[in-house]
């Protein structure tokens, strides 16, 4: 009431090196909407402008995060203060947050922060009007340092086409982090393309996706990571309203060897999923 409103979300994961399940914050928030106006204050454990918007676009997040969280660029939520607006029926819609940097599970951190923030912009109208729909510019930059000190840099932009039937997108990254000594500053780079097909009056869709990832442009394996390229596909059955049935393949390869045999044997994955929506 009077424009105010909270959210809290918990989440359930597993901790490196230990084999149970341990519960947590997500999300944690209290936002402010003055009346009749188009921006909305938040503050505490809030999202962060990027994931959640483009998880909304792909909506298969059931399956696995998107290209640039499954590899540790950005993070969902963290500690801070943010703005978000939409104007025109979403046509455009931005969010601004000013935060931790460190992500909700890398706590506090110290004095540094991270600027970033996220446009949306309609070009072309289809018959999805929501704030994801249609044809779509959006673009994504991220500014701050690391607990410690050094780079840590994001920019996005991606190209997007959704209506009721069909989600397409594209997207490019660049990542600027400092190496493991703090004195160098190594350059990433990320491409990502999906689509989504739901075929005409009926409850079953297609999805795909490709996500190729270079941790170092200048070389094909460094501290960051490797040189990787993942391909997605599967069917999906929307059972009922809240349940969702889904059966994939995820198969990733390296460039010159594997990181760790953990991730050779996860390499070439089949796997049927399920989302309860409630």
């Amino acid at each position: 009431g009077g424009g105010v409103g909270t959210r809290i979300t918990v989440d359930v994961n597993r901790p490196a090196g230990d084999n149970s399940l341990r519960y947590r914050l997500k999300y944690a928030y209290v936002t402010y909407t003055p009346e009749g106006s188009a921006l909305t204050g938040k503050f505490g454990l809030i999202h962060t402008p990027w994931v959640d918007y483009e998880e909304g676009l792909w909506d298969y997040r059931m399956q696995g995060s998107i290209a640039l969280d499954r590899n540790g660029y950005l993070t969902s939520a963290d500690f801070g203060v943010g703005v978000d607006g939409k104007w025109n029926s979403d046509a455009v819609n931005m969010q601004v947050t000013f935060v931790n940097g460190e992500g909700y599970s890398g706590g506090t951190g110290d004095q540094r922060k991270d600027l970033q923030g996220r446009v949306s912009v309609r070009v072309m109208n289809t018959d999805d009007m929501g704030s994801r729909g249609g044809l779509r510019l959006s673009g994504y930059a991220g500014f701050g340092k690391p607990t410690g000190g050094g780079t840590r840099q994001r920019f996005v932009g991606m190209a997007s086409y959704k209506s009721k039937m069909v989600t397409l997108a594209g997207e490019f990254a660049v990542a600027k982090d400092s190496d493991a000594t703090a004195t160098a500053v190594v350059n990433g780079q990320l491409v990502s393309a999906f689509g989504v097909f739901h075929f005409p009056n009926s409850k079953v869709a297609l999805i795909g996706r490709v996500d190729y990832v270079k941790p170092d442009k200048d070389a094909p394996s460094t501290t960051l990571g490797f040189t990787n390229t993942r391909f997605i596909g599967g069917i999906s059955y929307q059972l009922s309203p809240n349940l969702r049935l889904l059966a994939d393949l995820d198969m990733v390869s390296y460039k010159n060897g594997s990181p760790n045999a953990a991730a050779e044997a996860s390499r070439q994955t089949a796997l049927f999923q399920t989302q309860f929506t409630f």
